[in-house]
């Protein structure tokens, strides 16, 4: 039977206007010390965040989030953030924070499959679901 693994996650949002408080949910990061595991993943449904925010410059928005997967992948090129233990990556990217990224608050979740997890969490979480 495969190893059961406690992961913590978090939700990247964007919040076109801080002060509102509201978002719509683009990616995850997923933390899974058990299994060596960092990953975020980024997911926008580009016509409804214009829909949500249409003054929002999606362009600008995008070198933010992609900052955010290099880090976690732990790219060279990605600052001296993206050297830190992944644990120490994790709990920066998730720290709280006034600007158009953030991201939830973190929760925490089991799995017997690290791998999964992220494919899951965008589905249940970013997807908008089918009907």
């Amino acid at each position: 039977m495969p190893t059961l693994h406690s992961y913590d996650y978090a939700i990247i949002r964007v919040v076109p206007r801080v002060e509102r408080e509201e978002f719509i949910n683009v990616g995850v990061i997923v933390s899974c010390p058990g299994a060596q595991h960092l990953r975020a993943a980024i997911e926008i449904d580009h016509a409804r965040l214009q829909a949500f925010a249409p003054q929002l410059d999606q362009e600008a928005l995008m070198p933010w989030l992609d900052a955010i997967v290099a880090i976690c992948e732990g790219r060279p090129g990605a600052g001296p953030i993206a050297q830190l233990p992944p644990r120490a990556r994790f709990h920066f990217l998730t720290a709280k924070r006034s600007s158009v990224v953030q991201t939830s608050s973190t929760h925490v979740g089991r799995t017997r499959n690290p791998e999964g997890i992220v494919e899951h969490l965008l589905e249940r979480m970013v997807r908008v679901p089918k009907q």
